[in-house]
């Protein structure tokens, strides 16, 4: 019987694998796309970068100003991540399995979230530049969108493996609905929903840089602003400041994750 199941496993691999070639293979056909062409640019692609793109004397000039752009963008991602764990935490109370009052309250709650999850942030900001033109306030709500969809179905798991027990426990001694959330579910998930939260400031960093681009604000614009004007080492410099901003708040995170769990 064991196998069967692994030839099963192994027929499903050859057939995953050979519909992936397929798939493939057409899409080649379908945008003419020169894979030898493709390999052979790889080279002259990496010569370039290491001849124009890199930061030079005149470009760390530019640096306070790429900081107070950086600045910004870290500021609107980490308040965009922590306004939407309020609202998801709400959210993700009246929708998990555990805590949800009726079954309608838990399909309708799951269902918003859903949809502010499966939409990207990119899409939430071209969505919200036809309201808010190219602003903070525009890439703050994209953030803030893609961020809520995303904790409350964390938010909502979490709750469903974390607390369950001991809301069974309290239901069982006739506790009320609102002591059961602020003694039991809340406390008993802190750790985690901080988890969750320092990973969707992480994430909304990282995605603010595309953001900027699209509604002309924050260090995303920056990059753009140079780039488009050639000025490659200027926005060299900028990729390089990303990178370092993110290693650090991921080493923060990383710690205060340690320190929590």
């Amino acid at each position: 019987m064991q196998a069967d199941f692994f030839a099963k496993r192994r027929r499903n691999s050859i057939v995953f694998l050979a519909l992936l070639l397929l798939v493939t293979f057409v899409a080649i056909v379908i945008t003419e796309y020169d894979v030898e062409k493709g390999f052979t640019s790889i080279p002259k692609a990496v010569t370039w970068s290491f001849s124009n793109f890199y930061p030079n004397e005149q470009s760390w000039t530019r640096l306070p100003d790429i900081l107070v752009k950086l600045q910004e963008t870290v500021l609107i991602s980490i308040a965009a991540a922590s306004v939407a764990s309020l609202f998801a935490l709400l959210f993700a109370i009246f929708g998990s399995e555990t805590t949800g009052i009726n079954g309608f309250t838990r399909k309708v709650t799951r269902m918003i979230a859903t949809l502010f999850r499966n939409i990207d942030v990119s899409a939430w900001a071209m969505i919200l530049l036809f309201s808010f033109g190219q602003s903070a306030l525009t890439g703050y709500f994209a953030l803030f969108f893609g961020s809520f969809g995303f904790l409350t179905r964390a938010f909502t798991e979490t709750i469903d493996e974390v607390s369950s027990s001991s809301v069974e426990a309290l239901q069982a001694t006739g506790a009320s609905y609102f002591s059961i959330i602020f003694q039991s579910v809340i406390p008993s998930c802190i750790p985690q929903i901080i988890s969750w939260i320092l990973f969707m400031i992480e994430t909304n960093i990282r995605s603010a840089t595309l953001i900027g681009i699209l509604t002309g604000t924050g260090i995303g614009f920056a990059f753009s602003l140079y780039y488009k004007n050639l000025n490659y080492h200027a926005a060299s410099l900028v990729v390089l400041v990303v990178v370092f901003a993110i290693l650090v708040i991921e080493n923060v995170s990383n710690y205060i994750r340690r320190e929590i769990l």
